[in-house]
């Protein structure tokens, strides 16, 4: 009596191996793609320097960035796991196509906003308040920083008005805490990376760091999916 290969029917492109070469071939071209589409800003934010005065110039060099992010997390979102079928530079470059503009609408308030509270503790000490307002500005630009890491995965994957896209991330911040608790980890990993080696790694590392987003955020896409599209 014959035995059954495990492997028998399998097709090339469908083992473990070749998921692993397909999801390493996918992360090095999305990062190879945000690099590219973020370079804009790259020039500007070397030219903003690292004083308080630089702050505002740094903001602007920024702005490239949400929506390349987006277009990252579109093409990692909807990636292949098979060898045979990739298309990731496609793919980003079609979710930049999507989503650049939506991405922008939300991006750019965000980095104002971020802007204003960071000028503000950078100044701090001559303002004579008390301590417990920087602390305030602190919470106010960590919740900025997570309502914005909801809106950026909301953006990137769906079509919403932006005023849809800002409510729903505000709601989803205390409506699914463990996305949010997911999303403040890894800010928390992408500056503890900052301080300890370069402003680069965290570069370097953001379609893996991408990635681990919309895995802490799948109870925020499932619930969208269900609930607010048809």
């Amino acid at each position: 009596m014959s035995q059954v290969s495990p492997t028998a029917g399998r097709l090339f492109g469908d083992g473990p191996l070749s998921r692993a070469a397909a999801l390493v071939h996918t992360l090095l071209t999305v990062e190879a793609m945000l690099l590219v589409a973020a370079s804009p800003g790259l020039l500007v934010l070397l030219g903003a320097g690292r004083t308080p005065a630089g702050l505002p110039l740094a903001a602007l060099g920024l702005l490239p960035l949400g929506p390349a992010l987006a277009a990252a997390l579109y093409a990692l979102h909807h990636r292949s796991r098979d060898l045979t079928d990739l298309h990731p530079a496609r793919d980003y470059w079609r979710g930049w196509r999507l989503n650049a503009g939506p991405a922008l609408k939300v991006w750019a308030p965000l980095l104002g906003w971020l802007t204003v509270i960071a000028v503000s503790l950078t100044h701090f000490p001559v303002t004579g308040l008390p301590g417990w307002w920087a602390v305030l500005l602190a919470a106010l630009g960590l919740g900025g920083l997570l309502w914005g890491a909801h809106a950026l995965v909301l953006t990137s994957l769906f079509v919403f008005r932006t005023a849809d896209t800002c409510r729903l991330a505000a709601y989803y911040l205390f409506r699914h805490g463990r996305s949010t608790l997911g999303a403040a980890s890894l800010l928390v990993l992408a500056a503890g990376l900052t301080l300890l080696a370069t402003e680069a790694l965290p570069a370097l590392l953001a379609p893996l760091l991408l990635l681990s987003l919309l895995h802490a955020g799948r109870p925020v896409i499932t619930e969208t999916e269900e609930r607010f599209t048809v």
